[in-house]
């Protein structure tokens, strides 16, 4: 297989040129932030998503070939290689079919059938199989008698045969291959509730006697399928036409000649029944669970970036509260760079120590001793009362004193994980875990990236199921994520925390730490030239990484900029030519700087400076606003100075929410009401859409209209389409 040819039919939007740049760039061990960002001329300005798959694709049909040339000298070395063989191996697409190949070669454990070539039935089985009707088989059947070797009879001896070509049957590549196409364009997952009186079980009541075909159940409902049958609670089975079934496995084999083929098809259909359908259904089941999976881990990385990069409340002073009901919500103050100015612990919700009106008291004393411009309430156990407690509370010190101080409940998932790690432990020595939480909701306020960015991700819980999928391709897909929203953003060099700085393209955890050592022995970096003095950064790490660093207040204004280092002379060459200087840069007076470049012409200015287009367009958006934060551009969060109850909801009101995940049957939003809304996926728009995520991400803020209230229940259906538009949606219904 030629794997360029495969990957530029497979992406058509990269030219094969471009794909074998790609493919150089990255067997160089540049890294996907770096090769987007920097390489633009040489990957026609791909985008990192586009990379990664283009990677992950890369090396599927790396080891595609690597096992390919691998069970080609395994059947070589037996002596079994045919040009049959060879062909079907070649021409195969799939690791799965490249398996099918090699079955009938592979070191099998103890089978029915190796029982029964061990007492050397193989020839009476090819006799059978070759169904000659002048064939006497009982007679031949006799001559393998042999009691030494355990075959009393001429029937034993016939049995025995017949497993061995139940097993061969079993093995025929391309028996298995229509199978499966088959099951996956007709057959049917069926699934039983079983337990029923147990405690659980009627999470899965929906699935008590369910049925719908392979090729159309949706992701989300195999996922819960799967996690019924871990719990104990589902039967589940994939059925297809047995009769169908059977025909297509004895296609190849039954001719008619009598007893023999009879023979041969009761044969072919216990190898049916005992090998081949259990295969295929696990292979199936194997297939629709990797899929579900690869969607659901599709759908954490799709809501995990936005909320990474929701926009920073920068310079705010902050109240985190930490609510509680029986050990009092915790408190913690910090400034508008995420210091701890002081912590507390207050009562205003149901609990033995409850009370309101000492918790008021002391919340206004910090809020005016530290002017708190914000307060960030985590949603878990007792936000509810909390956020009723504190709408009161600002809306008591706007009479009082006619300031203005807002809040917003955060999700704090994940934020007792952080608080009970050793990196909180490390942070924050001398406070307790709940404390520790506290600080974390006020920061994540702050800077959501910055903060979140010290938890697992499977533990920030956005998705679905993401504790069901496999952890290590889990993993891979959220580092990629993270690793794409840190180095997008940028990293000051001088404050980040090893949590971060981990995460920028070319370094680890260990040089992290060794950077973050060096600064707090030698005091702040002033030129991002200065961190090959730390150990172990040498100048592959550093060509990787300089670009996403940045330094404030450093010796070069450019260090402050996502401007390469290996840009730099070009850069200066470009202010000259149009007559700037560095100063005129940090005084933010070069913003006319794009249409000098455009009246002089994009492509002359970018020949004469030495760059190619891309590279100059990137140059001239970063220097004329150095130390730019790209989540600045984006809607800012709603904060919010009252709250309302489900029970003040009517159907047909407006609303403003905030998107909070995106599933692949809708999107909860939250309205101020402390239950999340569901907008399903037929109420987004009026336009068709496969999936939610195609118009809704999370944090964007939305208008909603209320389509239904069920206050006992806690349920809240909400409609993106406006109820006083006619227009019928012609979404697609999951």
């Amino acid at each position: 297989m030629d794997i360029l040819t495969k990957l530029t039919e497979e992406f058509p939007s990269i030219r094969e040129d471009r794909a074998q740049n790609i493919i150089k760039l990255i067997d160089e061990g540049n890294t996907i932030p770096f090769i987007a960002r920097y390489r633009k001329e040489m990957t026609g300005s791909c985008d990192d998503q586009v990379l990664r798959e283009f990677n992950d694709r890369l090396m599927y049909l790396r080891n595609l070939e690597k096992r390919k040339e691998e069970v080609t000298n395994a059947i070589t070395e037996q002596g079994k290689m045919t040009e049959e063989i060879s062909k079907a191996l070649s021409a195969a697409t799939t690791l799965t079919e490249v398996e099918d190949i090699y079955r009938p070669y592979k070191q099998k454990k103890k089978t029915r059938a190796s029982v029964a070539i061990e007492k050397g039935l193989q020839p009476l089985a090819d006799f059978i199989l070759a169904q000659d009707k002048n064939a006497d088989v009982q007679a031949e059947a006799e001559k393998y008698i042999d009691e030494e070797k355990g075959v009393k009879t001429a029937e034993e001896a016939i049995a025995g045969a017949k497993d061995i070509i139940a097993e061969i049957v079993s093995d025929d590549a391309n028996i298995r291959k229509k199978l499966r196409n088959l099951f996956m364009k007709n057959g049917v997952v069926e699934t039983k509730l079983v337990n029923a009186e147990e405690e659980g079980a009627k999470t899965y009541e929906m699935y008590a006697e369910y049925s719908e075909s392979v090729s159309e159940i949706k992701s989300h409902r195999v996922l819960a399928i799967n996690r019924g049958e871990k719990e104990g609670f589902l039967k589940v089975k994939v059925t297809f036409n047995d009769e169908i079934a059977k025909r297509v496995c004895g296609a190849s084999y039954l001719k008619d000649g009598g007893y023999s083929t009879e023979l041969v098809k009761e044969a072919v259909e216990d190898g049916y029944e005992r090998l081949i359908y259990p295969s295929i259904e696990r292979e199936i089941r194997a297939v629709l669970t990797d899929s579900a999976s690869e969607q659901a881990i599709k759908m954490f990385e799709v809501n995990l970036k936005p909320l990474l990069m929701q926009p920073p409340i920068k310079d705010k002073i902050t109240l985190g509260l930490d609510p509680a009901y029986r050990t009092g919500c915790k408190i913690a103050v910090v400034d508008g760079t995420g210091k701890v100015l002081d912590k507390t612990v207050i009562y205003p919700t149901p609990g033995p120590k409850q009370n309101e009106e000492a918790a008021a008291a002391k919340l206004k004393e910090m809020i005016a001793a530290y002017n708190v411009d914000i307060i960030s309430i985590g949603n878990g156990t007792a936000s509810k009362e909390s956020e009723i407690f504190v709408a009161k509370l600002i809306k008591e010190i706007k009479e009082e004193t006619g300031r203005d101080v807002a809040y917003m409940v955060v999700s704090e998932a994940g934020a007792s994980v952080y608080s009970a790690s050793p990196l909180g432990a490390e942070e924050f020595p001398d406070f307790d875990v709940a404390e520790r939480s506290a600080v974390s909701i006020a920061r994540r306020l702050q800077d959501p990236l910055a903060e979140l960015i010290k938890i697992d991700p499977k533990s920030i819980g956005v998705g679905q199921y993401q504790h069901d999928m496999d952890k290590k391709r889990l993993d891979s897909v959220l580092s990629g994520v993270l690793e794409d929203c840190v180095n997008s953003v940028g990293v000051d060099l001088n404050t980040a925390s090893v949590s971060l700085l981990k995460y920028v393209a070319g370094l680890n955890a260990g040089i992290a730490k060794n950077i973050v050592t060096y600064r707090e022995e030698h005091g702040k970096f002033y030129s991002r030239k200065e961190i090959l003095k730390v150990p172990k950064l040498g100048e592959k790490a550093f060509t990787q990484c300089a670009g996403f660093l940045r330094i404030q207040g450093g010796e070069n204004i450019l260090d402050n900029t996502a401007v390469h280092p290996e840009s730099y002379a070009a850069a200066e060459k470009l202010l000259s030519l149009f007559g700037y200087t560095a100063e005129n840069v940090k005084e933010g007076g070069i913003a006319d700087l794009p249409k000098k470049v455009k009246e002089y012409g994009e492509e002359k200015t970018a020949k004469e400076v030495g760059l190619d287009l891309p590279t100059l367009k990137d140059i001239v958006s970063e220097i004329i606003k150095p130390g730019r934060d790209i989540r600045e551009a984006l809607p800012k969060p709603v904060l919010r100075q009252d709250i309302m109850d489900i029970s003040d909801l009517a159907v047909g009101m407006e609303l403003i929410g905030t998107v909070r995940n995106v599933v692949d049957f809708g999107a909860f939003v939250d309205i101020g009401v402390h239950q999340d809304g569901l907008v399903h996926l037929s109420e987004i728009t009026d336009r068709y859409i496969e999936h939610p995520s195609d118009v809704l991400k999370v944090g964007q803020v939305v208008t909603v209209w209320v389509k239904d209230v069920d206050v006992k229940k806690h349920r809240i259906g909400l409609t993106m389409k406006n109820p006083a538009s006619k227009k019928k949606a012609v979404t697609k219904a999951l």
